[in-house]
């Protein structure tokens, strides 16, 4: 039986009198890729953000490795964030650091080692992600899918239990989405830690998930393995599958009926 590292259970999120996610189940397998798919502004990045307690729910619970992390103070939230790394859509480098400053930083925040164990630590990781021979540039000389690269290999400094991904291939050329995909897809397998993928690209999340929950207007409305989520009879997600102009999301703002429309511009 798969063991469940995260559960979420009944999770609420408000601003104001808006729902932006309402009352979710969710469960994130040990070792597995999990994929959160959805529309833009579904509320996709909200749960990342409430999984890695940067933000506290309204009502419900989310239980990381058995704790409830909603009811865990500064100290220990700090000890958690630890064990999960997390690769942000804009890569979110620190801009007056080097590519090696940037890896070590963790590093630096979190432990005692000597300079030359992270030297060690900071050239596998940026190795492993094809840049250690980018270390002395800074984030304004990378491109794009380097940045995102470079991010990677912070994210992973720690050996991470839980990796977090953002939108990993937004933004990025075929190829460098093909690498970032083969990436994520290897680092889980060489360092069996849990992968969570919020993305709204769907052949690239799809090729290497695991399990697929999609989300929409802060619901669940689909759930299951990449084959049936690819298979399901339901049209939304056959919509949203399929890049479909018009369905259940209608093509058309509502208006009035379009004939009539025309005839009260008479005259």
């Amino acid at each position: 039986m798969t063991q469940n590292w995260i559960e979420i259970r009944k999770l609420t999120f408000r601003r104001g009198n808006r729902a932006i996610l309402d009352s979710l189940d969710i469960d994130i397998h040990k070792g597995k890729i999990t994929a959160i798919l959805g529309p833009s502004g579904c509320g996709k990045t909200t749960l990342l953000r409430l999984i890695g307690s940067q933000l506290r729910p309204t009502d419900g619970s989310i239980r990381v490795d058995g704790t409830d992390i909603t009811q865990l103070q500064r100290k220990a939230l700090f000890k958690l964030r630890e064990r999960i790394g997390m690769l942000f859509q804009s890569g979110a480098l620190f801009t007056d650091l080097s590519v090696y400053e940037n890896v070590a930083f963790p590093l630096r925040l979190h432990t005692q080692l000597s300079e030359s164990m992270i030297r060690d630590l900071v050239l596998i990781k940026l190795h492993a992600v094809g840049l250690r021979g980018a270390r002395d540039l800074m984030p304004a000389e990378l491109s794009g899918g380097m940045a995102r690269r470079a991010a990677l290999a912070r994210a992973i400094i720690l050996d991470p239990q839980l990796i977090m991904y953002d939108e990993p291939f937004v933004g990025q050329d075929p190829i460098f989405a093909g690498v970032l995909r083969d990436l994520i897809k290897r680092i889980n397998d060489a360092m069996g830690c849990t992968c969570i993928i919020v993305s709204h690209d769907i052949a690239e999340t799809l090729a290497i998930s695991d399990y697929i929950y999609v989300l929409a207007n802060g619901r669940i409305i689909g759930r299951g393995t990449p084959d049936a989520v690819r298979n399901s009879d339901d049209p939304w997600l056959r919509q949203f599958l399929q890049g479909l102009p018009d369905g259940p999301v209608p093509f058309h703002y509502p208006a009035p009926e379009y004939l009539l429309d025309l005839r009260l511009g008479e005259g």
